[in-house]
C-alpha cells in the first residue's frame, strides 16, 4: 500500500564533514521517519581530493555519522539512504563506507540486513572510446566541450547518479544503501519518487534538504531536519530545540547559489520555483506548495566530474610587521616573484600569494592605496612538476619577501622586524578537468549496483 505521508530525517548537510549533532538527530528519530537519509560529498571540496583519491572528513567523524543513522534506521526497521560516500563518491570511498558498515554492524550485533552500493567512477578510455566515434562530451557552466588533451590530463573521472540506483537498491530490497557520486537531491528525491509521491513534491523536498539546518534560522550547523510530503505540499520542521524552519530562512535555502534563484536543474530535469508558495505552518515548520517539475526530453545526459594532477605543491608563511614594507607590499611581492623567475626561467610552474589584513581583504595583489593594518600574513604557494623544484621556488618566493629592495631603505633595520615560517610541502595541485555531460541509453548505464549481506 502505498503511503498517503513520507518523512525523512537527515542529520547533516555533509555528512562527516564536521559530526552531527546528537540532541537534534534523537529528537527527529523519534518523529518515527521512513527514511534517514544523508548526502556526504560535493564537489564544493575542491578537485585535489577526487584527484588524490582521499577524503576531506576525518574518518572517525563518518564513522560517528554512519553509527547514528544506521542505529536509528535498523531499530526502527526503516532504510538507510547515503549519497557521494567519502566526500568524493570514488569507488574506494564506496567500499569503505561499506567497511564501517561492516564494522559497526559486528560492533553492536546487529541483526542481518541487505546492504546495496552502487560505484560511480567512469574509466577514461569509455570517455575516449566515445569521443573517438564522434560523440561530443558538452561542457558545463561556460566550458567548452571536452578534448582528448584535456581528457589525457584526468586522473579520476566520476559520474553523478541521478534517483535511478537509488531506486533499485530498494527495488532490490535493500536496508542500507551506499551510493557513489549522487546528485544531492537524488538522495532525497529517490525514496519518495519510490514511494508513488510526484516528481516535483520529490525533488523539491530532496532540494530544502540536503543541506540540513541549513534551511533553518539561526544558523546552526549539523543540526536534522525532518521533510513531512504530501501528494500536494512539503513541510521541512527543525528538530534543535534553538531552530526554527521559517517562510525566509527555507525560500533563501532553496534559491541560494544559482544565477536563476528560481530555476534548478536536477538529474532527469528542471525544478522550477517560480510559483512556490512558502507559509508558516507552525512555529518550527514551513510548508511549501507549488513547485513543478520539467523533465528533460530526448537521451539521458549524465554529468561528469574528472580532476588531474598539475605538480607537487609547498606551502610558506611570512609574518610582516614592519610599517614601510606594509605599505609596499605590491612592490614586494613583485620582487619575490621576480627572483624565481630569473632562477627558473623555462620551468613550468606557478607561484602564487594571498595577503590577510589588507584592511580586512584577502586577496592576491588588491590595490588598496593606504594599508591600515599593523601587520600582515602572506601565504606563499609553489606548484611544480618536481617536488624539489616546488620547494626551492616557495622557498624563494618566501624567503625573498626579506631581502626585497624598497626605496628609502637605508640598510636592513627597516624591514627585518617580520617573522618567516619555514615553508612545509602539502598536498598535490589539481585541477578540475572535467565538468561535462555525456549521453548515455540507460540511466543506470555508469551506475552498477550491488547486495551484500552484513551480519
Amino acid at each position: 500500500m502505498q503511503k498517503e505521508v513520507l518523512r525523512i530525517h537527515c542529520s547533516n548537510g555533509h555528512l562527516g564533514f564536521a559530526p552531527t549533532k546528537e540532541e537534534s538527530f534523537w529528537i527527529g528519530a523519534k518523529t518515527l521517519p521512513h527514511y534517514y537519509c544523508c548526502d556526504s560529498g560535493s564537489d564544493d571540496i575542491g578537485p585535489v581530493l577526487l584527484g588524490a583519491d582521499k577524503c576531506a572528513s576525518h574518518p572517525e567523524w563518518q564513522k560517528h555519522d554512519l553509527e547514528l543513522m544506521l542505529l536509528a534506521a535498523r531499530e526502527q526497521d526503516v532504510p538507510m539512504i547515503i549519497g557521494s560516500a567519502g566526500d568524493t563518491g570514488s569507488d574506494s570511498r564506496v567500499d569503505m563506507y561499506v567497511e564501517f558498515i561492516r564494522q559497526l554492524a559486528k560492533k553492536h550485533n546487529l541483526p542481518k540486513f541487505k546492504l546495496a552500493y552502487f560505484y560511480s567512477e567512469v574509466d577514461p578510455a569509455l570517455v575516449r572510446q566515445k569521443m573517438e566515434a564522434g560523440e561530443e562530451v558538452e561542457g558545463l557552466d561556460g566550458r567548452s566541450n571536452l578534448t582528448l588533451e584535456d581528457l589525457g590530463q584526468t586522473d579520476r573521472i566520476v559520474a553523478v547518479a541521478g534517483i535511478h540506483p537509488f531506486i533499485k537498491a530498494l527495488e532490490m530490497g535493500a536496508d542500507v544503501i551506499i551510493g557513489g557520486r549522487s546528485s544531492d537531491c537524488a538522495v532525497f528525491a529517490a525514496p519518495a519518487i519510490y514511494e508513488g509521491f510526484p516528481d516535483h513534491i520529490a525533488y523539491y523536498c530532496g532540494k530544502v534538504l540536503e543541506c540540513a539546518s541549513f534551511c533553518a534560522e539561526p544558523y546552526g550547523a549539523k543540526e536534522t531536519v525532518v521533510g513531512t510530503i504530501t501528494k500536494e505540499d512539503v513541510k521541512v520542521t527543525a528538530m534543535a530545540p534553538f531552530q526554527r524552519c521559517t517562510v525566509a530562512s527555507v525560500a533563501s535555502h532553496a534559491m541560494y547559489e544559482r544565477s536563476n534563484p528560481y530555476f534548478e536543474y536536477v538529474a532527469g530535469g528542471l525544478l522550477d520555483m517560480t510559483d512556490c508558495v512558502y507559509e508558516q505552518y507552525d512555529e518550527k515548520t514551513c510548508r511549501i506548495t507549488n513547485p513543478k517539475f520539467i523533465p528533460i526530453e530526448g537521451k539521458v545526459k549524465v554529468k561528469l566530474e574528472g580532476s588531474g594532477k598539475v605538480g607537487n605543491r609547498y606551502m610558506g608563511l611570512a609574518g610582516i610587521r614592519d610599517p614601510y614594507t606594509i605599505q609596499h607590499i605590491d612592490q614586494v611581492i613583485q620582487w619575490a616573484k621576480d627572483q624565481v623567475k630569473e632562477r627558473f626561467e623555462g620551468t613550468d610552474y606557478h607561484l602564487s600569494y594571498r595577503i590577510f589584513g589588507k584592511n580586512g581583504v584577502m586577496g592576491e595583489l588588491e590595490p588598496v592605496k593606504e594599508i591600515k593594518s599593523h601587520e600582515l600574513l602572506v601565504v606563499v604557494e609553489g606548484v611544480a612538476p618536481t617536488k624539489e623544484a616546488a620547494e626551492e621556488i616557495t622557498m624563494i618566493g618566501t624567503r625573498q619577501i626579506f631581502y626585497a629592495r624598497l626605496p628609502e631603505v637605508k640598510g636592513t633595520a627597516g624591514t627585518a622586524a617580520f617573522l618567516i615560517d619555514e615553508v612545509t610541502q602539502i598536498s598535490d595541485a589539481y585541477q578540475w578537468t572535467l565538468n561535462h555531460t555525456i549521453t548515455v541509453d540507460d540511466p543506470l548505464e555508469l551506475f552498477p549496483v550491488s547486495m551484500v549481506e552484513i551480519g
